[in-house]
């Protein structure tokens, strides 16, 4: 390769580390190419599947600023860059080598920090973003139901308070109103026979 060549190929690859969220770094020994072509439309809308060179990758790596590859570009090599969600890749990712023996998951590295392969799977077995915002949406929204309530229970109290308070003294009126009205015509009736 030339050193051109190889300067555009160490910018492609540091432009897709700096542009990813995750990548993993796999080995790929004994795959087929159509296996290959299967992983990587397993694994397309979440992320881009590359095989790479090795001392490349190592260069590019150093320029992005990622550690996580060290020690581990030997061998044929892949990295999945992961630019959507990093658990679905996971998913893609270990479900193809668990059908697949084959592919080696080495290293990966999410937001930075270097994930171990036992670290991957893990990822892995969580559940998708979509479904976890889904259940942070239930729990926040019978939070809010229950603190609606908690703020509307003491003035429907209160209101239930005042209503009985007025009937109350309705009925209070009422009676006080009554004997008065009464004396008023005994007083009508006895001023009469004087």
């Amino acid at each position: 390769m030339a050193n051109a060549e190889k300067s555009a190929a160490i910018a492609e690859i540091t432009d897709k580390f700096r542009e990813s969220g995750a990548a993993v770094l796999t080995e790929y020994r004994g795959l087929t190419v159509a296996q290959l072509s299967q992983l990587r439309s397993s694994i397309r809308e979440h992320a881009t599947y590359a095989v790479v060179k090795n001392t490349l990758t190592e260069r590019a790596a150093k320029e992005a600023g990622i550690t996580a590859f060290d020690g581990h570009l030997q061998g044929p090599s892949a990295i999945a860059f992961i630019t959507g969600d990093p658990v679905e890749a996971a998913k893609g990712l270990r479900d193809f080598a668990k059908a697949h023996p084959l592919l080696v998951i080495k290293a990966g590295v999410l937001d930075g920090k270097t994930l171990s392969p036992e670290e991957i799977t893990k990822l892995a077995d969580l559940e998708s973003r979509e479904v976890l915002l889904a259940k942070l949406a239930g729990a926040m929204k019978g939070s809010l139901t229950k603190a609606a309530y908690l703020f509307v229970a003491p003035l429907s109290q209160t209101a239930r308070v005042v209503e009985a308070l007025r009937q109350k003294r309705e009925e209070e009126g009422t009676a006080t109103e009554a004997p008065a009205a009464e004396a008023t015509t005994d007083v009508a009736e006895g001023g009469d026979e004087s």
